[in-house]
Protein backbone atom coordinates (compact mmCIF):
# COMPACT_ATOMS: atom_id res chain seq x y z
CA UNK A 1 0.00 0.00 0.00
CA UNK A 2 1.84 2.97 -1.34
CA UNK A 3 4.76 5.30 -2.08
CA UNK A 4 8.22 7.12 -1.77
CA UNK A 5 8.38 10.58 0.54
CA UNK A 6 11.27 11.55 1.86
CA UNK A 7 10.40 13.65 5.09
CA UNK A 8 9.85 13.48 8.38
CA UNK A 9 8.31 13.83 11.26
CA UNK A 10 8.30 15.97 14.00
CA UNK A 11 6.10 14.80 17.85
CA UNK A 12 6.20 11.83 17.90
CA UNK A 13 5.29 9.13 15.35
CA UNK A 14 4.56 8.68 11.85
CA UNK A 15 1.53 7.22 12.37
CA UNK A 16 2.08 8.19 16.20
CA UNK A 17 2.42 10.55 18.74
CA UNK A 18 4.63 11.88 21.58
CA UNK A 19 4.00 12.31 24.84
CA UNK A 20 0.52 13.71 25.82
CA UNK A 21 1.87 17.35 26.36
CA UNK A 22 3.57 17.72 23.07
CA UNK A 23 1.94 20.16 21.05
CA UNK A 24 4.28 21.02 18.39
CA UNK A 25 7.31 19.90 16.61
CA UNK A 26 9.61 21.01 20.29
CA UNK A 27 8.08 19.02 22.70
CA UNK A 28 8.07 20.41 26.50
CA UNK A 29 11.08 19.62 28.92
CA UNK A 30 9.65 16.70 30.52
CA UNK A 31 12.16 15.46 33.70
CA UNK A 32 13.35 11.97 33.51
CA UNK A 33 13.31 8.87 31.15
CA UNK A 34 10.49 7.15 29.59
CA UNK A 35 7.59 6.92 31.91
CA UNK A 36 6.24 3.48 30.31
CA UNK A 37 6.38 1.82 27.36
CA UNK A 38 4.58 3.79 24.35
CA UNK A 39 5.59 7.24 25.81
CA UNK A 40 8.19 9.57 25.67
CA UNK A 41 10.06 12.39 27.79
CA UNK A 42 11.29 15.31 25.49
CA UNK A 43 13.77 17.93 25.51
CA UNK A 44 12.02 21.16 24.45
CA UNK A 45 14.15 21.29 21.27
CA UNK A 46 14.26 17.59 20.41
CA UNK A 47 12.65 16.97 17.31
CA UNK A 48 10.94 13.18 16.82
CA UNK A 49 10.66 11.73 13.21
CA UNK A 50 9.59 8.06 12.81
CA UNK A 51 9.91 6.58 9.07
CA UNK A 52 8.93 3.98 7.33
CA UNK A 53 11.67 2.27 5.06
CA UNK A 54 10.61 -0.61 2.27
CA UNK A 55 13.24 -2.44 -0.02
CA UNK A 56 12.53 -2.57 -4.01
CA UNK A 57 10.16 -6.06 -3.50
CA UNK A 58 7.61 -3.57 -1.59
CA UNK A 59 8.45 -5.21 2.44
CA UNK A 60 10.22 -3.43 5.26
CA UNK A 61 13.57 -2.70 5.49
CA UNK A 62 14.70 -4.29 8.86
CA UNK A 63 18.09 -4.04 11.21
CA UNK A 64 19.10 -0.27 10.08
CA UNK A 65 21.18 1.36 11.87
CA UNK A 66 22.00 5.15 12.73
CA UNK A 67 24.72 5.29 10.09
CA UNK A 68 22.41 4.02 7.41
CA UNK A 69 20.33 7.10 7.66
CA UNK A 70 21.04 10.69 6.38
CA UNK A 71 18.92 13.34 7.98
CA UNK A 72 18.39 16.83 6.66
CA UNK A 73 16.32 20.13 7.92
CA UNK A 74 15.79 22.70 5.42
CA UNK A 75 19.01 21.31 3.57
CA UNK A 76 21.33 21.42 6.41
CA UNK A 77 22.70 18.17 7.91
CA UNK A 78 21.42 17.24 11.22
CA UNK A 79 23.32 14.78 13.64
CA UNK A 80 21.12 11.59 14.59
CA UNK A 81 20.53 11.52 18.55
CA UNK A 82 19.22 8.31 18.74
CA UNK A 83 17.02 5.78 16.78
CA UNK A 84 14.63 3.37 18.21
CA UNK A 85 13.11 0.22 16.32
CA UNK A 86 11.06 -1.59 18.91
CA UNK A 87 7.44 -2.60 18.34
CA UNK A 88 5.61 0.31 20.48
CA UNK A 89 1.86 0.60 20.78
CA UNK A 90 -0.26 3.18 18.40
CA UNK A 91 -3.34 4.88 18.60
CA UNK A 92 -5.50 5.21 15.76
CA UNK A 93 -8.91 6.94 15.36
CA UNK A 94 -10.76 5.39 12.04
CA UNK A 95 -12.86 8.57 10.15
CA UNK A 96 -16.19 6.73 8.55
CA UNK A 97 -18.08 8.99 5.88
CA UNK A 98 -21.66 8.62 6.48
CA UNK A 99 -22.90 10.75 3.54
CA UNK A 100 -26.29 10.14 1.76
CA UNK A 101 -23.51 9.12 -1.44
CA UNK A 102 -22.21 6.38 1.14
CA UNK A 103 -25.02 4.69 1.54
CA UNK A 104 -24.36 1.81 -1.14
CA UNK A 105 -20.60 1.33 0.53
CA UNK A 106 -21.52 1.53 4.09
CA UNK A 107 -21.47 -2.28 5.11
CA UNK A 108 -18.07 -2.78 3.49
CA UNK A 109 -16.52 0.03 5.06
CA UNK A 110 -17.96 -1.16 8.77
CA UNK A 111 -16.85 -4.79 7.73
CA UNK A 112 -13.56 -3.67 7.36
CA UNK A 113 -13.17 -1.62 10.37
CA UNK A 114 -14.18 -4.55 12.26
CA UNK A 115 -11.65 -6.23 10.79
CA UNK A 116 -9.02 -3.53 11.72
CA UNK A 117 -10.15 -4.61 15.65
CA UNK A 118 -9.39 -8.12 15.15
CA UNK A 119 -5.61 -7.48 14.41
CA UNK A 120 -4.76 -4.76 17.05
CA UNK A 121 -3.08 -5.93 20.20
CA UNK A 122 -3.59 -5.24 23.58
CA UNK A 123 -1.77 -2.45 24.19
CA UNK A 124 -3.09 -0.76 21.03
CA UNK A 125 -5.87 2.24 21.22
CA UNK A 126 -8.30 2.43 18.75
CA UNK A 127 -11.57 4.75 18.48
CA UNK A 128 -14.06 5.00 16.02
CA UNK A 129 -15.82 8.50 14.38
CA UNK A 130 -18.38 8.86 12.17
CA UNK A 131 -19.42 12.22 10.23
CA UNK A 132 -21.75 13.37 7.93
CA UNK A 133 -23.60 16.60 8.84
CA UNK A 134 -22.55 15.77 12.71
CA UNK A 135 -20.00 14.05 14.45
CA UNK A 136 -20.49 10.62 16.20
CA UNK A 137 -17.95 9.32 18.43
CA UNK A 138 -19.04 5.38 18.31
CA UNK A 139 -16.51 4.03 20.15
CA UNK A 140 -13.29 5.85 22.38
CA UNK A 141 -9.92 4.56 22.46
CA UNK A 142 -9.81 0.90 23.67
CA UNK A 143 -7.78 -2.22 23.09
CA UNK A 144 -11.11 -4.17 22.33
CA UNK A 145 -11.18 -6.53 19.10
CA UNK A 146 -15.13 -6.21 19.03
CA UNK A 147 -16.43 -2.99 17.29
CA UNK A 148 -19.67 -1.52 18.92
CA UNK A 149 -22.66 -2.08 18.36
CA UNK A 150 -24.52 1.46 17.65
CA UNK A 151 -21.85 1.09 14.68
CA UNK A 152 -24.32 -0.87 12.84
CA UNK A 153 -27.26 0.98 13.24
CA UNK A 154 -25.72 4.04 11.86
CA UNK A 155 -27.46 5.42 8.83
CA UNK A 156 -25.34 6.95 5.59
CA UNK A 157 -27.33 10.29 4.89
CA UNK A 158 -26.82 14.12 4.89
CA UNK A 159 -23.63 16.11 3.96
CA UNK A 160 -19.92 15.90 4.90
CA UNK A 161 -18.12 17.47 7.59
CA UNK A 162 -14.82 15.33 7.19
CA UNK A 163 -12.63 18.08 7.89
CA UNK A 164 -13.90 18.85 11.22
CA UNK A 165 -14.05 15.20 11.99
CA UNK A 166 -10.65 15.00 11.18
CA UNK A 167 -9.60 17.59 13.44
CA UNK A 168 -11.74 16.12 16.25
CA UNK A 169 -9.49 13.20 15.76
CA UNK A 170 -6.29 14.93 16.25
CA UNK A 171 -7.78 16.82 19.56
CA UNK A 172 -8.11 13.42 20.97
CA UNK A 173 -5.01 12.21 19.63
CA UNK A 174 -3.04 14.96 21.06
CA UNK A 175 -4.19 14.02 24.77
CA UNK A 176 -3.09 10.41 23.81
CA UNK A 177 0.45 9.16 25.25
CA UNK A 178 1.35 6.53 22.67
CA UNK A 179 4.49 7.41 20.44
CA UNK A 180 2.29 6.24 17.19
CA UNK A 181 -0.75 8.44 15.98
CA UNK A 182 -2.65 7.79 13.32
CA UNK A 183 -6.02 8.49 11.60
CA UNK A 184 -7.77 6.65 8.73
CA UNK A 185 -9.89 7.85 6.89
CA UNK A 186 -13.04 6.14 4.35
CA UNK A 187 -14.85 8.35 2.48
CA UNK A 188 -15.85 8.98 -1.18
CA UNK A 189 -16.36 12.79 -1.59
CA UNK A 190 -15.36 15.86 -0.16
CA UNK A 191 -15.75 18.36 2.24
CA UNK A 192 -19.30 20.28 2.06
CA UNK A 193 -19.69 22.24 5.53
CA UNK A 194 -16.56 21.97 8.18
CA UNK A 195 -15.41 25.08 9.77
CA UNK A 196 -11.95 23.30 9.99
CA UNK A 197 -9.96 23.87 6.73
CA UNK A 198 -7.53 21.44 5.01
CA UNK A 199 -4.78 23.68 5.99
CA UNK A 200 -5.90 24.06 9.82
CA UNK A 201 -6.23 20.05 10.05
CA UNK A 202 -2.95 19.52 8.57
CA UNK A 203 -0.80 22.08 10.45
CA UNK A 204 -2.45 20.54 13.79
CA UNK A 205 -1.61 17.15 12.78
CA UNK A 206 2.12 17.71 11.81
CA UNK A 207 1.98 19.54 15.18
CA UNK A 208 0.67 16.71 16.86
CA UNK A 209 2.85 14.25 15.46
CA UNK A 210 0.02 12.03 13.53
CA UNK A 211 0.13 10.76 10.34
CA UNK A 212 -3.06 10.72 8.25
CA UNK A 213 -3.80 7.20 6.21
CA UNK A 214 -7.21 7.91 3.11
CA UNK A 215 -9.10 5.97 1.85
CA UNK A 216 -10.61 7.15 -1.41
CA UNK A 217 -13.88 5.16 -2.33
CA UNK A 218 -15.07 7.68 -5.24
CA UNK A 219 -16.13 6.06 -8.45
CA UNK A 220 -14.03 6.90 -11.61
CA UNK A 221 -17.02 7.69 -13.73
CA UNK A 222 -18.06 10.39 -11.96
CA UNK A 223 -15.00 12.07 -12.17
CA UNK A 224 -15.41 12.06 -15.89
CA UNK A 225 -19.32 13.51 -15.96
CA UNK A 226 -21.52 14.95 -13.81
CA UNK A 227 -22.24 18.32 -12.24
CA UNK A 228 -19.68 17.42 -9.29
CA UNK A 229 -16.44 16.45 -11.49
CA UNK A 230 -14.61 19.45 -10.59
CA UNK A 231 -15.31 18.88 -6.72
CA UNK A 232 -15.21 15.35 -6.64
CA UNK A 233 -11.32 15.70 -8.00
CA UNK A 234 -10.78 18.43 -5.55
CA UNK A 235 -11.60 15.46 -2.98
CA UNK A 236 -9.56 13.14 -4.46
CA UNK A 237 -6.74 15.29 -4.71
CA UNK A 238 -6.96 16.33 -0.89
CA UNK A 239 -6.46 13.10 -0.33
CA UNK A 240 -3.56 12.38 -1.52
CA UNK A 241 -2.15 15.64 0.01
CA UNK A 242 -3.24 14.74 3.34
CA UNK A 243 -1.82 11.85 2.74
CA UNK A 244 1.44 12.58 1.25
CA UNK A 245 1.93 15.87 3.89
CA UNK A 246 1.76 14.15 7.10
CA UNK A 247 3.80 10.58 5.76
CA UNK A 248 0.58 8.83 5.43
CA UNK A 249 -0.52 7.27 2.99
CA UNK A 250 -3.35 6.92 -0.03
CA UNK A 251 -5.75 3.92 -1.40
CA UNK A 252 -7.76 4.76 -4.30
CA UNK A 253 -10.97 1.54 -3.90
CA UNK A 254 -13.84 2.73 -6.26
CA UNK A 255 -15.33 -0.70 -5.31
CA UNK A 256 -14.10 -1.31 -1.74
CA UNK A 257 -12.21 -4.19 -2.42
CA UNK A 258 -9.33 -2.83 -1.04
CA UNK A 259 -10.51 -1.52 2.28
CA UNK A 260 -9.75 -4.76 4.40
CA UNK A 261 -6.13 -5.02 2.80
CA UNK A 262 -5.59 -1.79 3.56
CA UNK A 263 -6.75 -1.78 7.11
CA UNK A 264 -4.07 -4.69 7.64
CA UNK A 265 -1.51 -2.41 5.92
CA UNK A 266 -1.91 0.22 8.12
CA UNK A 267 -1.61 -1.87 11.00
CA UNK A 268 1.38 -3.07 10.04
CA UNK A 269 3.47 0.05 8.81
CA UNK A 270 2.17 1.09 12.22
CA UNK A 271 4.54 -1.64 13.79
CA UNK A 272 7.62 -1.49 11.47
CA UNK A 273 8.51 1.56 11.71
CA UNK A 274 12.24 3.30 12.99
CA UNK A 275 11.85 6.53 15.60
CA UNK A 276 14.68 9.10 15.04
CA UNK A 277 15.75 12.12 17.45
CA UNK A 278 17.57 14.80 16.52
CA UNK A 279 18.59 18.68 17.98
CA UNK A 280 17.96 21.04 15.64
CA UNK A 281 20.40 23.56 14.69
CA UNK A 282 17.90 26.13 13.67
CA UNK A 283 16.96 27.74 17.46
CA UNK A 284 14.52 30.10 16.15
CA UNK A 285 11.21 30.06 17.45
CA UNK A 286 9.43 32.38 14.22
CA UNK A 287 6.76 29.70 13.27
CA UNK A 288 8.03 29.15 10.08
CA UNK A 289 7.58 25.97 8.16
CA UNK A 290 11.22 23.51 8.08
CA UNK A 291 10.95 20.67 5.65
CA UNK A 292 12.55 17.41 7.00
CA UNK A 293 14.39 14.94 4.69
CA UNK A 294 15.33 11.60 5.26
CA UNK A 295 17.30 8.81 3.13
CA UNK A 296 18.69 5.66 3.28
CA UNK A 297 21.99 5.92 0.47
CA UNK A 298 21.05 2.43 -0.35
CA UNK A 299 20.16 1.34 -4.17
CA UNK A 300 16.41 -0.26 -4.34
CA UNK A 301 15.37 1.32 -0.83
CA UNK A 302 12.45 3.93 -0.50
CA UNK A 303 11.74 5.90 2.94
CA UNK A 304 8.59 7.92 3.62
CA UNK A 305 7.14 10.16 6.44
CA UNK A 306 6.15 13.55 6.72
CA UNK A 307 7.36 16.04 4.76
CA UNK A 308 8.35 18.77 7.71
CA UNK A 309 7.04 20.76 10.47
CA UNK A 310 6.42 24.15 11.62
CA UNK A 311 8.39 25.88 14.06
CA UNK A 312 7.05 26.70 17.58
CA UNK A 313 6.47 30.78 17.91
CA UNK A 314 8.15 32.67 21.02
Amino acid sequence: MIAIIAAGLLAVACVAGIGGTARGSFASAVQGQERKEGALSLHSDLVVVSVTVTGSDGHYVQGLKTGDFALVEDAKPQSINSLATEAAPFAAAILIDMSGSMEYKFGLVRGAAASFLEHIREDDQVAVYGFNNKIRQFQDFSDSRNITDYIWDAKAEESTRLFDCMQTAVEALEKRPERRRAILVITDGWDTMSGATKESVTKRALAAGVTIYTVDLTDDELLVVGSDTASLRRGRSTLQDFATDTGGRYVHSPRGDKLEEAFDNVVDELRNQYTLTYYSTNEKRDGRWRAIGVSVPRPGVSVRARRGYYAPKK
